[in-house]
């Protein structure tokens, strides 16, 4: 039987970081309530009471038709749409806990973004991996150049929505749409999900150029050729080429590697300036999906012989010890290439 959509579904956001709070905000100015999952009290204590997250965007006011919940047992069985942005690392357990207690015609909308390191699986490889075909065929992924802080402020943004079941597509589309963050979407979901993934990687490159000192030129060239492995990898993946070139690839990817708003660059930023990555991620609650993300795309270009000298020179310098200079040394020194994908 083909699900019905509402025209004010019963929403909930899972994680209350801040993409998923400002999302959950964003959401609340359309419908009746929006609940937000998290797992800190504080948390749920400061959003209901205050109407304040006070662990994420703390200084934001949030709609106070936007509540708080714990139980994540209890968001699950009552909500007609769960919109995930959890960790990418986490995002498996917490299906898992999940799965018994969704509605059968639950539509899932995915704005996580990374590769799961464990397993090397992609965000909608572990929906098929975790739900039955109509749950996985229905559920949408949402990527594209957005900040939280811009979101809630109402700042004009243009995102890509991604599905394969064209109804709830049409229908996740339109729960999204807003003159101030204009939806788009497209069936070419791998092609989303690793434009929005593996941007991360590239802005902490370009983070490091930048942190090293390196002018806007090197920077460029970083972004450029960035887009060129991470479309590479697309194609063993069989993304539509097009997508790259799109919100979810060039725009999310400029934005990204280009803004001190973004927790890859500025990661990016402090190792150019010779911080270790402890130090830095010790010095914030929010993650760097960029960090796990590079980890788990170096182990897929190995496995599928796919060349990605910038992801390799990150990986080198997160995981391997490599000083920053010392690694674009080794990308400057490479043999001459023609430009082509």
């Amino acid at each position: 039987m083909a699900v019905e959509y509402a025209d004010n579904p019963s929403v909930a956001v899972i994680g209350a970081g801040s993409w998923g709070t400002a999302l959950a905000a964003l959401l609340a100015g359309k419908l009746p309530q929006v609940t937000l999952w998290a797992r800190e009290p504080e948390v749920v204590e400061g959003i209901n009471q205050g109407h304040h997250n006070p662990v994420y965007l703390a200084d934001l006011d949030l709609p106070p038709n936007l509540v708080a919940h714990q139980d994540l047992a209890w968001v699950a069985a009552n909500h007609d749409v769960l919109v995930m942005v959890v960790p990418t690392q986490f995002c498996r357990q917490v299906l898992a806990q999940l799965k018994p207690h969704v509605r059968p015609h639950v539509t899932f909308v995915s704005a996580t973004k990374g590769v799961e390191t464990a397993n090397l699986a992609l965000i909608s490889e572990i929906f098929t991996q975790t739900f039955a075909a109509p749950i996985a065929q229905r559920t949408c992924y949402l990527s594209g150049p957005s900040f939280a802080r811009e979101v809630i402020a109402g700042q004009p943004v243009a995102v890509a929505m991604a599905g394969a079941d064209e109804a709830a597509l049409a229908a996740m589309q339109a729960l999204f749409f807003f003159p101030h963050f204009r939806t788009y979407s497209t069936s070419d979901v791998v092609g989303v999900e690793l434009g929005g993934a593996l941007k991360n990687i590239i802005a902490i490159a370009a983070g490091i150029s930048d942190g090293l000192g390196y002018g806007a030129g090197a920077r460029a060239a970083l972004i450029t050729r960035g887009l060129a492995e991470i479309a590479r990898l697309g194609h063993i993946y069989g993304a539509n080429p097009q997508t790259f070139a799109g919100l979810s690839g060039m725009g999310d990817l400029l934005m990204t590697a280009s803004s001190t708003l973004s927790r890859n660059y500025t990661t990016g930023f402090r190792l150019g300036q010779g911080e270790s990555l402890s130090h830095i991620s010790g010095s914030s609650r929010e993650v760097a999906e960029g960090v796990q993300t590079a980890a788990s795309t170096w182990l897929l270009a190995q496995r599928h012989g796919v060349e990605m000298p910038i992801t390799q020179a990150v990986h080198a310098i997160l995981f391997e010890q490599v000083p920053p200079q010392q690694a674009v040394t080794q990308l400057l020194n490479r043999d001459m290439k023609r430009e082509a994908v």
